[in-house]
């Protein structure tokens, strides 16, 4: 009879950032207020945290004059 091993599998923890609403989306492109409501931000002083992935990398690039970028 064979015996089988369980292996374990190392989960690393991906990195986190803070993404934080601190101009107006009022006089924006249609693709930037887009982007701002896709990163799951509505008033100015609002807060979110995502994965840092190259995704979000992307989206904060297209806004970066409006939000202000934190590592958790």
């Amino acid at each position: 009879m064979a015996t089988a091993k369980k292996t374990e599998v190392k989960k690393t923890e991906a990195k986190k950032i803070k993404v934080t609403l601190v101009k107006s989306t009022i006089s924006c492109l249609k693709n930037q207020k887009a982007n701002i409501e896709a990163l799951g931000l509505h008033k100015v002083g609002s807060s979110n945290i995502h994965e840092d992935n190259v995704v979000i990398r992307g989206m904060l690039r297209k806004v970066s004059h409006l939000v202000k970028i934190e590592e958790v």
